[in-house]
């Protein structure tokens, strides 16, 4: 009898693994994977902070109010004191608030970016691998000439082709360079997608093509863009940081980004290092909590990898 029963609750346990779904079984993985735990941590307190950024600071970002401590001459800026806990910068600004307000700029060109790659990829991606034929092969050139150069310098000389820079400027040619990326993955999974079973047997009843694309192929073709969406974030954050370092992001710092931060003390950073520190550890800490959360996602939604 028990063998009965034990042999019963094995076949109900395999007929309920095989029941549940590709999401349920990668969300079932990701709960227990502490390295996916440890990039949505990161991730949801950035949000959080960058969101509340305005009501978070203690005081302007841009207001000069510890001037009177700064000397130039001598390359002395104020230090850590009650009410200004990171001390001020070389304007005599409250660091602590500007690096808590040069999150949501951060967050705003790395999401921007990320949206604009997205959709340029999606389209490009949706005619390359539902046309076919030359459509197909003149988008795919195109993808391999901006895939074959790197990406920070495609970054840097479309910025550059910018009279005025500014914070869209640096969204574009960011966004530019991640299209390419999505638009080769989405047409590699339409082109998988082309020989399914229910694509072929949708062709079979005479479903018009336009409707076999956007009702059968393109959703079912997602899943790695959306993954990846989360990887490119990380890229993403990283060249806009490199871009506004270089000068080449928003010429204004009353509203501070972390990129334009690093860029703003090369020239002291040798008397005072905290003041490129802060920054440069908050870019490489955020980079690193979306390339996890990517990372396993990937590993998750892989169908080899289901169990």
């Amino acid at each position: 009898m028990a063998l009965g029963v034990s042999k019963k609750e094995k076949i109900d346990g395999l007929a309920d693994s095989a029941g549940v779904s590709l999401a349920a079984s990668a969300w079932k993985r990701l709960r227990r994977s502490p390295v996916f735990i440890t990039g949505a941590v990161i991730i949801g307190i950035f949000i959080v902070i960058s969101l509340l950024s305005p009501w978070l600071a203690p005081h302007s970002p841009s207001e000069p109010m510890l001037i009177d401590q700064v000397v130039k001459a001598r390359n002395e800026i104020p230090p850590a004191q009650p009410g200004h806990p990171l001390g001020g910068d070389l304007q005599g600004r409250d660091f602590f608030s500007r690096l808590l307000v040069g999150s949501q700029q951060t967050l705003i060109v790395g999401v921007g970016a990320t949206l604009i790659g997205l959709t340029g990829g999606l389209i490009l991606g949706t005619l390359a691998g539902a046309i076919g034929g030359w459509v197909d092969s003149a988008v795919m050139r195109l993808v391999d000439v901006m895939l074959s150069l790197p990406s920070l310098l495609l970054a840097f000389s479309i910025a550059a082709m910018f009279a005025r820079p500014s914070q869209f400027t640096v969204i574009l040619a960011v966004a530019i360079v991640q299209i390419p990326v999505f638009a080769r993955l989405l047409r590699g999974s339409m082109l998988a997608q082309r020989h399914s079973d229910h694509v072929l047997a949708a062709t079979a009843l005479g479903v018009k093509k336009g409707a076999i694309v956007f009702r059968h192929m393109l959703p079912n073709s997602l899943s790695p863009v959306i993954v990846q969406s989360t990887l490119v974030l990380a890229t993403a954050i990283i060249e806009a940081a490199a871009l506004s370092f270089l000068g080449l992001g928003n010429p204004d710092d009353r509203l501070p980004e972390w990129g334009q931060m690093l860029g703003d003390v090369q020239n002291v950073f040798d008397t005072h290092p905290h003041l490129a520190a802060w920054p440069a550890v908050c870019i490489i800490i955020v980079a690193l909590g979306f390339t996890l959360m990517g990372e396993t996602l990937r590993e998750a939604l892989d169908p080899k990898n289901r169990r």
